[in-house]
């Protein structure tokens, strides 16, 4: 059981979810939230009992030294966070965690009530996976809805993956049987460069998920660090020639599945997202 008395009204919130483990590629949908709760300067509001969900063998505890010889444990859970971002008039709760090792069904009730205590209406879930897309172009992001009206409503390019799932999957799925709407947001990392972190992979998520909620994304330093991380594997790619043929093979091979996109409604959406940051510039 989780205690609930003491959480704070929240104005219209939504919920942005992030696991570490299976569902976090190059650490790109959990850098995510750390993200957004350093740049909003996340309040904490509540933490799961992580008696119940995980096994301290295989997701260890961690040592943290303080001030002199003092030492504390930091123990494997899921937090929640509020936070309100600058120009929004709606409320945010981050929630990062790690993916549990048991009782998932139990899990996804306690998230989901919390989730209810707090009013929240929609939540968006946020994973990465590793697939075959090669670093130099656009990351590509797949999502999922509870019903087809909300993929329409976010212009969700749907995945129709079948086979085995992580939390992101299992969770959604819990919020949209419990007439609770949820999305998720995945990006795809190449397999050959899987090593976090992958700021390319988590701007890419940022970006996606202020064209979903509406909600202005703070953006930091990721696009420099984006062209970087870019210019770092351009490097190590070229100092190995069958890593560099494979991702010449892969460059065209997406360049040629994606040919029709490369018009209307790319350009529509990239040009509608710099008329929303020059418009919240002037008005800052």
């Amino acid at each position: 059981m989780i205690e609930l008395e003491g959480l704070p009204e929240l104005v219209d919130p939504v919920l942005i979810a992030a696991f570490e483990g299976w569902n976090d590629a190059g650490e790109a949908s959990s850098g995510v939230i750390a993200h957004l709760e350093s740049a909003w300067k996340a309040e904490p509001l509540i933490a799961l009992d992580p008696d119940d969900y995980y096994d301290f063998q295989v997701t260890r505890p961690v040592v943290e030294m303080g001030e002199g010889v003092a030492r504390s444990i930091v123990w494997p859970t899921t937090r929640l966070f509020r936070a309100r971002p600058p120009g929004s008039e709606r409320d945010v709760v981050l929630l990062r965690g790690i993916e549990p090792n048991m009782r998932w069904r139990s899990f996804c009730a306690d998230i989901i009530e919390v989730a209810r205590e707090l009013g929240v209406e929609l939540a968006v879930m946020l994973g990465a996976l590793l697939n075959d897309s090669p670093h130099t172009r656009p990351v590509p992001i797949l999502g999922g809805a509870t019903d087809e009206h909300l993929a329409r409503s976010t212009n969700l390019e749907l995945s129709r993956y079948e086979g085995p799932t992580g939390i992101v999957g299992v969770l959604q799925h819990a919020f949209g049987a419990a007439g609770l709407s949820a999305i998720s947001l995945w990006a795809s990392v190449p397999h050959y460069v899987a090593q976090p972190p992958n700021p390319k992979a988590t701007l890419a998520l940022l970006r996606r998920l202020e064209d979903v909620l509406e909600i202005p994304m703070p953006l930091g330093d990721l696009d420099e660090e984006a062209r970087a991380w870019e210019r770092g594997v351009d490097e190590l790619a070229s100092q190995d020639s069958e890593v560099a043929e494979y991702v010449k093979e892969l460059e065209e091979r997406k360049d040629a599945a994606e040919l029709p996109e490369a018009s209307g409604d790319a350009i529509a959406a990239e040009f509608e997202r710099y008329l929303r940051r020059r418009d919240r510039d002037t008005d800052s």
